[in-house]
């Protein structure tokens, strides 16, 4: 949903970070997660890495809701696969994580999310798809050559992507908890761990609605694959 895209668009770019010009990353230079090449092309077409250093958050935001979100018609979407998709599209570019998502509906795998696919997704439950989406995602990506230089963030990502997209689909007029600053280590907190590898004494709001979120969602998800028992039996890509 549309209502969704700036809670995603935070989402993702706690997993694309700053700037990062690795010779190993094919995408080249990239600043929180926008590529030279995209910077160029919507918002300055002679820009240099320099420029893209110094990109603001307005410009941010209209690259990913152009190349990414409305490639993949996040407007449309239901809540969670929403955000499950358009992530899938930051790492893996907008047409292949089109063409998994019809791969998990059992739909044509043309790449592009048009009125079959929406009509298919909707008629499915959002955890079932998410679940799905993302296990295929992280089958994909363990083949890719490049797996052992990337492949523990890209892991980590995967299951961060599920819990959020889970936690979304279950509460989507949830508003998304700012991450809270780092303690004071200067001096004992109330709650804080004391060493003994006992855990702090509570978790954050965001973590305790994230396993409320996911409880629910294991119960609906159980519920729902007892309804398609067959299809569970002889393959998740059936319809």
């Amino acid at each position: 949903m549309d209502r969704n895209f700036a809670r995603a668009l935070a989402l993702v770019l706690e997993s694309e970070g700053g700037w990062s010009d690795k010779k190993a990353d094919p995408g080249g230079a990239t600043m929180k997660g926008v590529t030279l090449a995209n910077f160029r092309r919507y918002v300055k077409a002679d820009a240099g890495k320099a420029d893209l250093k110094k990109i603001t958050d307005a410009q941010v935001a209209t690259v990913y809701r152009r190349f990414y979100w409305d490639a993949v018609l996040g407007a449309e979407l239901p809540d969670g696969i929403d955000y499950a998709v358009f992530d899938f599209a930051v790492n893996s570019g907008p047409g292949r994580a089109a063409k998994y998502l019809q791969a998990v509906l059992g739909i044509a795998e043309d790449g592009r999310v048009g009125p079959a696919t929406l009509a298919a997704v909707r008629a499915k439950p959002a955890g079932v798809v998410i679940d799905t989406l993302c296990d295929a995602r992280l089958a994909f990506l363990q083949r890719l050559p490049t797996w052992p230089t990337f492949g523990k963030g890209w892991r980590a990502r995967v299951a961060s992507v599920r819990a959020e997209a889970l936690l979304i689909s279950a509460w989507p007029e949830a508003p998304l908890q700012p991450t809270p600053p780092p303690p004071d280590t200067t001096r004992p907190t109330a709650g804080a761990s004391t060493g003994d590898g006992a855990p702090p004494a509570s978790a954050s709001p965001r973590k305790a609605a994230g396993v409320l979120a996911l409880i629910a969602l294991a119960l609906g998800s159980a519920a729902a694959w007892i309804a398609h028992l067959p299809c569970n039996l002889f393959g998740v890509f059936c319809q």
